[in-house]
């Protein structure tokens, strides 16, 4: 079930990572941009959304941190920033905009997580958590740095989604449907599956107290 690392599959997860880096960032630019931060806080939470689920993940794996080995990895997230920030000065923006690099951001990260962890040798239950943890961490720090509670906490289906595509993308490779493929397949229905929860408000049940 381990992926084999050849220079193909290589090729894809490094322009997979380089998207899910892309739209985090967006997605953070835009929340803390309706906080009113300036130019340097709306930076830094992006840098910190868009590389903070990978880096925790290559330094639990004990493997150098992506964007430290690749600094384009940095730089592209810089440079959503920069956009973003540039591009909502010039056009109005919905709030909830957001919600959609968030969700591409959670389902690209999710794969290219649990692809990362499977390629280390972690077994294929641990790979999928990693997965999650890669996809949600981001967006953890971006929310506490915004000083609001997590979404991933309170938001129709969330982790719970990205854990599912994660499950999915290592079933699909344990039937030995292609890498990119089976990549491609569990992203859009994490994506999917997170913007019909949001649209429809399917949640998880809440922790409650018997009365």
């Amino acid at each position: 079930m381990i992926p084999d690392p050849d220079p193909a599959l290589l090729h894809s997860l490094y322009w997979i990572t380089l998207f899910a880096v892309i739209v985090s960032s967006a997605s953070a630019v835009l929340m803390a941009g309706f906080k009113q931060f300036d130019l340097f806080g709306v930076v830094i939470i992006a840098i910190t959304t868009g590389l903070g689920g990978g880096s925790l993940r290559d330094m639990l794996l004990g493997q150098e941190v992506f964007w430290i080995a690749d600094q384009r990895f940095f730089l592209a997230s810089l440079g959503s920033a920069f956009a973003v920030f540039l591009t909502a000065r010039l056009m109005p923006i919905s709030p909830r905009l957001f919600l959609i690099p968030d969700a591409a951001g959670l389902a690209t990260f999710g794969v290219v997580g649990t692809l990362v962890a499977l390629m280390a040798g972690t077994p294929w239950l641990v790979a999928s958590f990693l997965g999650v943890m890669t996809g949600v961490m981001g967006g953890i720090f971006r929310d506490v740095l915004c000083n609001e509670p997590p979404i991933v906490f309170h938001s129709p289906l969330y982790a719970t989604v990205s854990w599912a595509g994660s499950l999915l993308f290592i079933g699909l490779l344990q039937l030995e449907i292609d890498t990119t493929l089976a990549a491609l397949a569990a992203g859009l229905s994490i994506f999917c599956a997170r913007l019909l929860a949001l649209y429809f408000d399917i949640r998880l049940p809440r922790f409650q107290l018997k009365q």
